[in-house]
């Protein structure tokens, strides 16, 4: 019997590694890309200001669009990915990305540039929906939380590397062609999305998803998502509050522009870390420790930057941004424990557009309180309310306890 049976079991492990191999690749990859192109848009922006005689004003709507368009339609991203698949909804959106940007670079005017931004925000919208939850698919149990980490963390290497090779692109070109040949880079991307990545029939999903299934077939904490989207979007508020006032501190301890823009560089580098290390070290102690680490290490570091000098100031920025950015992989990668396997898409898409609103609004609340009080004090309120995610995180306890067995 054991003869005739291990031939096979051994297909199968060997398939469902494969099949993890190609999620990794393509959902890390289309974030890397996705986030790319979205960070693309700061390079161009002097760049059109200067071709078509913009204005701040015009300059704010160009980003936003992007950034606004991405948020409102990823929630029916992933409704749709529900009823035609993870597959071609993320191939599609990224080829309707790389478009907008092939769009851009033929543009003869705002008017189109603002069509091709629409396009590009359209095509954004699936990556976070249906990226995260093909990673928590493939690597459902345990096992999401590092797989999740991963995934964010490639999120910012796309963000490091596309702005850099579009400005050594604009060294060789004008910037009509290197935003085609990026822009030309998502529709190749698009074609090996669709043939890599794996097909998770609802009728076959992997064994480690059908294991962690069959463990959430527990009754659902009804609260517990909502609050862990309330944790996302206080954990975001903070890290753009932080970052929209950190230059004026900066600045007024001495520093010059291109020291504001190292230190910059510091507090981002020490968020990708952040990113990638906080996600395994939440799988090992637990998401609610790791919670309380990273947050009330926010809150001590935001409040310990003030008193200290210029060179003080840069040696522990590195150390804010491993603190600040480390909470979202947690977080996102409690999302699948939170949900049911076959809602992934849609709690994500909810998640994302949560957080990436809070993004948005966070700034304009955080400056009223800086015009009020005091740069100083509205970062002590920053500190202050991000310990607000310490008792919403006990909350979850109950409903996350299965992950610290």
């Amino acid at each position: 019997m054991s003869v005739t049976s291990e031939p096979v079991r051994e297909p199968h492990a060997l398939a469902a590694k494969r099949d993890e191999r190609r999620a990794a690749g393509v959902a890390c990859a289309a974030h890397a890309l996705h986030d790319g192109y979205s960070s693309l848009i700061y390079i161009m922006l002097p760049i059109w200001q200067k071709e078509f005689g913009l204005g701040y004003a015009e300059l704010g709507l160009l980003r936003g669009l992007f950034s606004g368009t991405m948020a409102s339609f990823q929630i029916p991203s992933g409704l749709i990915a529900e009823r035609v698949g993870t597959a071609p909804m993320l191939a599609l959106g990224t080829a309707l990305a790389g478009t907008g940007y092939c769009l851009a670079g033929a543009s003869a005017g705002f008017g189109l540039v603002v069509v091709a931004l629409f396009v590009g925000g359209l095509g954004a919208s699936v990556q976070h929906p249906l990226a995260s939850s093909l990673m928590a698919r493939a690597f459902a149990g345990p096992r999401s939380m590092k797989a999740l980490g991963t995934y964010n963390f490639a999120g910012d290497i796309g963000k490091m590397t596309l702005p850099a090779a579009a400005s050594l692109l604009l060294v060789a070109m004008s910037w009509r062609p290197a935003l085609a040949l990026l822009g030309g880079l998502g529709l190749l991307a698009a074609v090996a999305i669709f043939v890599l990545t794996p097909r998770y029939g609802a009728e076959t999903p992997s064994h480690a998803a059908q294991q962690h299934a069959a463990g959430s077939a527990a009754p659902r904490h009804r609260f517990a998502f909502p609050v862990l989207l309330s944790i996302g979007m206080l954990d975001s508020a903070t890290r753009m509050g932080f970052l929209l006032f950190l230059p004026f501190v900066l600045t007024a301890k001495g520093a010059s522009v291109p020291v504001v823009g190292f230190a910059l560089t510091l507090v981002f580098t020490g968020g990708a870390v952040g990113k990638l290390v906080c996600a395994f070290l939440g799988a090992r102690i637990g998401a609610i420790p790791t919670v309380w680490l990273t947050e009330g290490a926010t809150a001590v570091g935001i409040a310990a930057l003030l008193p200290l000098g210029l060179a003080g100031a840069l040696v522990l920025l590195p150390f804010i941004g491993i603190a600040l950015n480390g909470t979202s992989s947690v977080l996102y990668g409690s999302v699948p424990d939170l949900v049911r396997p076959e809602r992934r898409a849609r709690a994500f898409s909810v998640f994302y557009t949560g957080t990436i609103g809070s993004d948005a609004v966070a700034p304009a609340i955080y400056g009223v309180a800086g015009d009020a009080f005091g740069v100083p004090s509205a970062l002590i309120g920053i500190a202050a309310i991000v310990l607000l995610t310490l008792p919403l995180s006990l909350v979850l306890r109950p409903a996350l306890a299965p992950r610290l067995r």
